[in-house]
């Protein structure tokens, strides 16, 4: 069976992974770490999510980014892989086709909701889209500090999910009854509040990426075996230059809810050239909202 995974794996990376990836040449890496993990389609997901449900969250960011991608001169296609136990997501760039890859594997995870997929498709848009820092763009990067020619990095890839693309994607949901059920901590229900204060829409919405990227933080920390991360206690590293690989479950979680925090207009695009634009950034005077330190190394 080990043996069958493996070979199944092999063969999804040769299918995604191009000259130009945002995952390992064996197809291990994507949007999570190297993982041995398969969950059949004989599985249910424990949060409820059915291939209507999988459909449903690929397809409000899809209609959202379709057309934006499409602007931009390419083609978005995203392949819904709902009967591959593969736990992972991946992107990729063919010519002009722009490529995200979603797998059923991931969507019956255990920690894994319906928004939580959302994220997903979202940070995967964001390797197309999501703006610097790319990947290889600092020293050390994943090929060799040789700057990619189109993929957001990791950490900003998931800055993105929760800064504009999920935001955009449930702007016309009734966010203020969706967040009603989701448990959201005080910390994070005081600090939507206090950002969004003149705008109760905006707030729910502030509410509710932050509890999808607490879903996915849970992911990271099962898959790696390290404690479930919580808002309150965000991670202390301070790198010494930008990380563009895998940050840790917590930091990943300190992204989303920064993202979530940050209240620059959702459309007001992000560079693909330079950091500032379309963020909170620390040299614009902003204390909230700006990309965790764990990972990034803001330029002065």
């Amino acid at each position: 069976m080990a043996k069958t995974k493996k070979m199944m794996a092999a063969a999804i990376g040769l299918s995604i992974c191009t000259s130009a990836f945002t995952c390992s040449e064996d197809g291990k890496d994507g949007f999570l770490p190297e993982n041995d993990l398969y969950i059949p389609s004989s599985v249910k997901s424990i949060n409820g999510i059915t291939k209507d449900e999988f459909d449903k969250a690929i397809n409000e960011v899809e209609e959202i980014y379709a057309p934006i991608i499409s602007n931009l001169g390419a083609k978005l296609e995203i392949q819904r892989n709902w009967n591959d136990g593969t736990v992972n997501a991946y992107a990729s760039q063919a010519g002009g086709v722009w490529k995200v890859a979603m797998f059923g594997g991931l969507a019956r995870h255990s920690t894994i909701t319906r928004d939580a997929m959302a994220l997903v498709v979202c940070h995967e848009i964001g390797h197309h889209i999501g703006g610097a820092p790319k990947k290889g763009g600092s020293s050390g990067g994943w090929w060799g500090g040789a700057s990619s020619s189109w993929a957001s990095n990791e950490g900003q890839s998931d800055y993105f999910a929760t800064l504009k693309c999920l935001r955009k994607a449930w702007n016309n949901d009734n966010n203020e009854e969706i967040v009603k059920s989701l448990g959201a901590p005080k910390l994070v229900t005081d600090m939507c509040k206090k950002t969004y204060k003149k705008n109760k829409i905006d707030n729910a919405v502030c509410i509710r990426t932050a509890m999808a990227g607490k879903s996915v933080g849970n992911l990271f920390a099962s898959l790696g075996r390290s404690p479930e991360p919580k808002f309150e206690t965000p991670d202390a590293t301070v790198v010494k230059t930008t990380d563009d690989s895998h940050p840790k479950a917590q930091c990943r979680l300190d992204t989303y809810y920064q993202g979530s925090l940050c209240d620059i207009n959702m459309n007001e695009d992000v560079s693909q050239r330079e950091e500032v634009k379309g963020t909170c950034h620390n040299s614009l005077g902003h204390t909230v909202g700006t990309r965790p330190l764990c990972w990034f190394k803001p330029k002065k």
